[in-house]
């Protein structure tokens, strides 16, 4: 959804939108949530606290109730650069072949780096066992596909 700018392609294009009337009557963050919906809500929240949120030119709280008339203006960052490294963490592998891994991840071990979960990860873990892996699918999701359940 970030649109870039052709001039500075380093800057996101900011998101312009006017809340319609009758008002929603909503906090800031959370219309903004339903606008938005690609975008959890506490990444829209951090966005308000840094802020990269205006409405009618004005940083605003997340808490705002939004009225009919005012335009919201929001800044999307541009996402992170990640460098995922290779970590030595054991893997249980069910199978494998030279096109092919199946593991059984452990209960709580967390698939990809987040907020949060920067290293120690599934990802972390089969960069270290498969380097070759590395830049497949994306930086972010090095060739990894995967099937969890609740």
């Amino acid at each position: 959804m970030v649109q870039l700018n052709p001039q500075k392609p380093e800057i996101p294009i900011p998101l312009l939108f006017d809340i319609p009337k009758p008002a929603p009557n909503e906090r800031l963050d959370r219309w903004l949530a339903t606008q938005l919906p690609q975008y959890s809500r506490s990444a829209i929240q951090r966005w308000i606290a840094d802020g990269l949120v205006l409405v009618d030119g004005q940083a605003a709280r997340a808490s705002l109730k939004v009225e009919a008339g005012q335009r919201v203006t929001v800044h999307i960052p541009a996402p992170a650069e990640t460098k995922l490294q290779a970590e030595e963490i054991p893997l249980s592998i069910v199978y494998e072949n030279d096109d092919l891994l199946v593991v059984d991840k452990p209960a709580g071990l967390v698939v990809h780096p987040a907020p949060g979960h920067s290293g120690g990860t599934l990802v972390n873990a089969i960069l270290h066992h498969c380097p070759d892996i590395a830049g497949v699918g994306g930086e972010r999701r090095p060739g990894i596909v995967h099937r969890l359940d609740k």
